[in-house]
């Protein structure tokens, strides 16, 4: 009988949405005959491993992101860290090496993580990024990244090509030598009709203190209103906990099966625009209002272009009022105009090897 191979999965922690998106890719494996060991720190690392408490996993070195109060200030504190970040990847190269040097990986699929590879064994590098955004310097950056995925044998973009697309200009290049294959929305998320039991849903993630902000301004608004609201802070922790603050029910996180069922049963979601979030609400096809975090280019161009299509609105934070929501019917909302992952084909990278 053949041995198992093991496939490492490797999320960045950047908020929630490269850890959740990556639990469809760790079901598949796992319904495909491969071992999966779980890689990542912080929020993420335990989220899947709550997911998935019968996987081994791994705690990999931080890149130690975070949000200045400011939003114009992010790029800035990104360049500040900079000699942290290529620590990390230093250390996330080792890490490799020592789990090739044991015999404990046979693949590599690395979302957004740039240390985890290795040219010995097959490796993938997931991003919906291959223009990344960062104003004035916008170019720059993206050849940087660009250099990077070239670096792996094959680049997955959880998308779709067409003008049906969902990632616009940042997951869409031309004249690019790069090994890209659009392998569908990932998403942990299915449709299902249920009776309404929340009028909104608050459903947040994301490095701190934006995070935070935001549910501070949102309680502001909801609190003692006739709406029956339901606050997911994305907050991952030992426990799950809830309370009720009048009108709004709270909860620190929810896994997935229980989320699946909060997004159906709600009439609208208010939340960031991380393309993690924008995929699994599509998928669902839910009313959405979209609020980017402040100075992260990517959301604030997701957002604006899922308004400029009259697909969901959306505003800056600071703008956020309870009217605005009423130009959500407006919108023609989110059309699940996927195509399933073929999970077979994707893995087969992996069985030749």
């Amino acid at each position: 009988m053949l041995k198992k191979k093991t496939i490492l999965v490797a999320p960045l922690h950047w908020g929630l949405g490269h850890a959740t998106r990556c639990i469809p890719i760790i079901n598949a494996l796992l319904d495909n005959n491969f071992k999966v060991l779980i890689a990542s720190d912080g929020a993420a690392l335990h989220l899947l491993q709550k997911e998935f408490p019968q996987l081994e996993s791994i705690e990999l070195p931080s890149y130690n992101i975070s949000y200045p109060k400011k939003g114009s200030l992010f790029k800035w504190n990104i360049l500040l860290k900079l000699p942290r970040i290529l620590k990390t990847i230093s250390s996330e190269k080792n890490i490799i090496k020592r789990l090739l040097s044991e015999s404990k990986i046979d693949g590599i699929i690395s979302d957004n993580r740039f240390g985890i590879r290795s040219s010995k064994i097959p490796s993938v590098y997931i991003t919906h990024q291959l223009n990344v955004l960062t104003g004035n310097t916008s170019y720059f950056s993206s050849k940087v990244h660009q250099k990077i995925i070239n670096k792996f044998e094959v680049c997955w973009v959880p998308d779709i090509e067409g003008s049906n697309n969902l990632s616009g200009k940042l997951g869409h290049v031309s004249n690019l030598n790069l090994k890209i294959k659009y392998i569908g929305f990932l998403s942990r998320m299915n449709k299902i009709t249920l009776a309404k039991k929340h009028d909104v849903l608050l459903l947040l993630s994301g490095p701190e203190p934006q995070r935070s902000l935001l549910e501070e301004k949102l309680i502001t608004h909801f609190k003692g209103t006739k709406q029956r609201v339901l606050l997911i802070q994305g907050c991952v922790e030992s426990e799950q906990k809830t309370e009720t603050l009048d009108n709004i029910i709270c909860y620190n996180y929810m896994l997935r099966k229980d989320l699946e069922l909060a997004i159906n049963e709600s009439e609208i979601v208010i939340s960031r625009s991380g393309y993690t979030t924008i995929m699994d609400l599509a998928i669902i096809e839910k009313k959405t209002f979209l609020i980017p975090t402040p100075g992260q280019y990517e959301q604030e161009y997701l957002a604006k272009r899922l308004s400029d299509l009259k697909i969901v609105p959306s505003c800056v934070q600071e703008e956020f009022t309870l009217e605005k929501l009423k130009e959500i019917d407006s919108y023609n909302g989110f059309k699940a105009n996927n195509q399933d992952v073929n999970y077979t084909d994707l893995f087969h990278l992996f069985e030749g090897k």
